[in-house]
C-alpha cells in the first residue's frame, strides 16, 4: 500500500504499511510483520464529498417553430459570431438550404432550414455577435 523510510537514533527502518481497516492497521518494518490498534479518538475518518447532480437542462433547440404562427424562427443555437449570410429577403428556401454560417468556439456551424419557405426577415449581419436563442432569421 505506502512505504516509508524513516531515520531515528541513526537506525534506518523501511516501513510498508499492507492494510487499515477500522483502528487496525498491518505493517511490516525491516520485514518483520505487525499488526498495530490505534487508541481510540486516534483514528480519523475521512470526509468523502457527496457528488450532487443539478436537474438536467432541456435540451436546445437550434430552430424553434412556432405552429401557431405562419412564420419560422430560427435562433442561435449557441452563442457566436455570424461570419457569413448565405441568402436575403425575399429568397425561397427549401429543406437542407443553408442559410448562415455561425462561428462559434473557433469551429463554423452551417445553421441550415428544417423548413421550407420564403425569408422574411434577416434581423443579423456578417461579423454580429449573437447570443443562444437570438432571432436572426424568419422564414414566412
Amino acid at each position: 500500500m505506502k512505504n516509508f523510510r524513516f531515520r531515528i537514533h541513526e537506525n534506518n527502518y523501511n516501513v510498508k504499511i499492507i492494510s487499515h481497516e477500522e483502528d487496525i492497521i498491518e505493517l511490516e518494518v525491516n520485514g518483520t510483520s505487525y499488526s498495530v490498534k490505534m487508541k481510540e479518538g486516534m483514528v480519523t475518518k475521512p470526509k468523502t464529498p457527496t457528488m450532487v447532480l443539478a436537474k438536467a437542462r432541456k435540451p436546445i433547440e437550434p430552430f424553434k417553430v412556432n405552429p401557431g404562427s405562419a412564420k419560422t424562427k430560427i435562433v442561435a443555437p449557441i452563442p457566436g459570431i455570424i461570419l457569413s449570410i448565405d441568402v436575403k429577403v425575399g429568397d425561397t428556401v427549401k429543406v437542407g438550404d443553408r442559410l448562415l454560417v455561425l462561428e462559434a468556439m473557433k469551429m463554423e456551424n452551417n445553421i441550415t432550414s428544417e423548413q421550407s419557405g420564403v425569408v422574411s426577415a434577416v434581423n443579423v449581419k456578417v461579423g454580429q455577435q449573437v447570443l443562444q436563442s437570438e432571432l436572426m432569421i424568419e422564414l414566412a
